[in-house]
């Protein structure tokens, strides 16, 4: 079968047998934040954390709400394939929403992270830093003033989610947006939403994230110790939807990528218009013909048909096959092409939590392989962005190439050398369409 006939197959499959792609709200316990260590190659392994360094310099910006605390902590050096070079195997953890509600996972898989040296991506819905009684500051595309098809958090959580926020950063992690109101359906769905629109959603996340202090009048608390209007470089939409007329907004605010599209598979990515598209994928999903995309949520529609809460003799079986779909997607492409790898999340703990038990196994599965191997990276979507932009193009285009599961013809050193890898004419993006 060709590249582009697989590629259209998997596309339709991971739309039509995976289920519905809705990325939630994602909520939940203070931790204690890590010491920067030494620097290192994009996702490279580093130490675990240890007691959090207060900050050297803090210069407060606008209300206080954030600050720039000089550059941010445990972040890797950027290197460069050399021709014949084996790429590094990139996985990318992310988590929808980004709150903490009490339930202690936000805290528990920053712990992970650190245990590994691993770095990952936060999509911080910014009405989780907004109190109830003010939410009628939000004035939602296509709804009325305060509305939201999420919860806005109780004040102890704001707190609770301030304080992981805060310790993320300093850990090395990044900060991107879910935007706020998570509209899915029908005339408010951001799947409806134009550019304009998106404009102001992305505005209005802005503000709730860097004026806090202001909306809940904690003005002695300490601030988020970065600047949220130039750390923001990426997004993921709720349910995956909108897309298309995101991404001119994003453009021409310069951002860097996008993760909101659910047609993906196990290729390197390309641009939408400059911007870095990097789809969910499918997956093998073991005992089924179909893949499945790699999210949370996926599972759950797969195996409980999206209900949250079923007969718990399933959910022994129900982990085991979602841990052993996010390996069976890690190691297809570790063997073969070396796509990176894109998981998706939400702090929740749908049918008893098997789901964060699941990426939690899956994750330590990973990140034993990279114990042994450098070649593997758990990364942050910027870390990664920062190593594409350091790449060739030429290489790029090359690795663009090579189809799901497909080993490089003669092995990395041939693939990759120096005479295939030579210009053929001005490299330019290719431009997709979102489904």
């Amino acid at each position: 079968m060709s590249l582009m006939s697989r590629r259209a197959l998997l596309t339709t499959t991971a739309g039509a047998a995976a289920g519905l792609a809705v990325a939630g709200c994602g909520d939940q316990k203070p931790g204690k934040a890590a010491a920067p260590p030494p620097a290192r190659k994009t996702g490279e392994k580093s130490g675990a954390s240890g007691a959090h360094v207060p900050d050297q310099a803090v210069t407060l910006i606008g209300d206080g709400s954030t600050a720039h605390t000089g550059p941010q902590p445990n972040q890797p050096t950027v290197d460069r394939l050399e021709p014949g070079q084996t790429p590094p195997q990139f996985v990318i953890f992310s988590w929808d929403g980004a709150g903490e509600v009490g339930n202690g996972l936000f805290p528990r898989f920053r712990k992970l992270a650190a245990d590994y040296g691993a770095s990952m991506t936060f999509n911080l819905s910014g009405l989780y830093l907004l109190p109830e009684d003010k939410k009628m500051m939000y004035d939602p595309p296509n709804s009325p003033l305060g509305a939201s098809d999420i919860g806005y958090l109780a004040d102890d959580h704001i707190k609770m989610t301030l304080d992981n926020l805060r310790n993320a950063w300093r850990e090395g992690h990044e900060m991107a947006t879910h935007f706020n109101g998570h509209f899915c359906s029908g005339r408010a769905s951001v799947g409806r939403w134009t550019p304009a629109d998106w404009q102001s959603e992305i505005d209005q996340a802005v503000s709730f994230v860097t004026q806090w202090k202001t909306n809940t009048g904690w003005h002695d608390d300490e601030p988020l110790p970065f600047d949220y209007a130039s750390e923001l470089t990426g997004s993921r939409t709720p349910c995956l939807l909108g897309q298309s007329n995101l991404i001119p907004t994003a453009a021409a605010l310069g951002w860097r990528y996008d993760t909101s599209n659910p047609g993906g598979i196990q290729v390197w990515p390309d641009k939408m218009q400059g911007v870095w598209n990097f789809p969910l994928q499918a997956i093998p999903f073991p005992g089924h013909k179909f893949e499945v995309l790699s999210m949370d949520y996926n599972m759950l529609a797969n195996q409980s048909h999206a209900a949250t809460k079923s007969d718990p003799r399933n959910y022994p079986g129900w982990r085991s096959q979602a841990t052993a779909s996010y390996i069976a997607g890690f190691q297809r492409a570790y063997e073969t092409n070396r796509a990176p790898m894109y998981i998706g999340n939400h702090f929740e703990q749908w049918n008893g939590g098997i789901y964060m038990d699941a990426v939690e196994e899956a994750f330590k599965h990973i990140a034993s392989v990279a114990e042994t191997s450098k070649d593997v990276r758990l990364v942050s979507f910027r870390q990664f962005v920062d190593w594409l932009d350091a790449q060739d193009p030429q290489v790029l285009a090359r690795l663009r190439t090579l189809d799901v599961g497909e080993k490089p013809a003669g092995g990395w050193g041939a693939f990759l050398s120096a005479s295939a890898t030579a210009p053929q004419g001005a490299a330019k993006d290719s431009v997709t369409s979102a489904t």
